[in-house]
């Protein structure tokens, strides 16, 4: 489910009470943003736990690059980010009455 349909009445709320659309937006790529750091360690974690593994106990060799971990780790955030920005601008253009009365 959509982010904003989640949440329709806390933006509803929020913007009644003075937050400008940009607000609204900011939360949400902010959110996005945060979410895809999180994500994009826990990914980084994995990788260099899967390498340690094959290393230890298999006879190939897995190397990893810090080059090729911050590229991934970019890509990862740009592609949230860009995937955050849709949601974000519905719930900036919402109008709060709409929101409030949201079931």
């Amino acid at each position: 489910m959509n982010p904003v349909t989640e949440r329709t009445r806390e933006i509803g709320i929020r913007m009644s009470v003075g937050a400008r659309s940009r607000d609204v937006l900011t939360q949400f790529l902010m959110e996005a943003a945060i979410l895809s750091i999180g994500a994009g360690i826990i990914g980084i974690l994995f990788a260099v736990g899967v390498a340690i593994f094959i290393n230890a106990f298999t006879s190939l060799r897995a190397s990893l690059s810090v080059d090729i971990i911050l590229i991934a780790f970019l890509f990862s955030g740009a592609i949230r980010v860009f995937f955050g920005y849709h949601p974000a601008r519905i719930a900036a253009a919402m109008n709060p009455i709409d929101a409030l009365r949201y079931e």
